[in-house]
């Protein structure tokens, strides 16, 4: 596995998000060397769906996106606590606009779709939400792992597996910021 020392994962987060789809990257990423920042509404403990809770170091008005090599969004209600905060959804537009990896899992694409940023791209999500997707002009496939440019996406917790591979791959054939 390659290694990714030097590389800055931007990781967005708010309340209730879904626990796995955090903390099994970011500590994933955080392995090979990789350094994982958490952004939220606000700095301080942010609560996950099942008990876990991780520390928001930044805001979206500390970051920009020219800061970081990629950005991960995860699943549960906190894509959905975001997409409702214009910043988020502004740091997520211009990372997809960058070429930049960015990988949503879950409900994670509830973001992406407030963005804007998935009309004619190809991806997948927790089934509840397809005809969102599908809604915002985006092709909906049901697998594991969909990779469509610098769009990585994922469905459930059990396709961590492949969407943690599908990151490290995405940060291996990048150049680094």
């Amino acid at each position: 596995m390659p290694k990714l020392t030097g590389t800055s994962i931007a990781m967005v987060i708010a309340e209730n998000f879904e626990d796995s789809e955090a903390v099994e990257p970011k500590e994933h990423l955080e392995s090979l060397g990789a350094q994982v920042t958490l952004i939220g509404l606000t700095t301080g403990t942010v609560n996950g769906k099942k008990g876990a809770t991780l520390e928001a170091s930044h805001t979206f008005s500390d970051v920009s996106v020219g800061q970081f090599d990629a950005l991960v969004v995860p699943g549960g209600g906190a894509p959905e606590n975001l997409r409702i905060h214009d910043e988020a959804v502004e740091f997520a537009r211009e990372f997809v606009a960058s070429g930049k990896p960015v990988a949503s899992i879950c409900h994670g694409p509830q973001l992406l779709i407030s963005a804007d940023v998935l009309r004619g791209r190809t991806v997948t999500c927790v089934n509840k939400i397809r005809d969102d997707v599908m809604n915002a002009g985006a092709n909906y496939v049901d697998q594991e792992l969909v990779v469509d440019g610098n769009l990585i996406s994922s469905r459930v917790p059990g396709d961590l597996p492949a969407f943690n591979a599908a990151i490290v791959e995405a940060l291996a054939a990048a150049p680094v910021a």
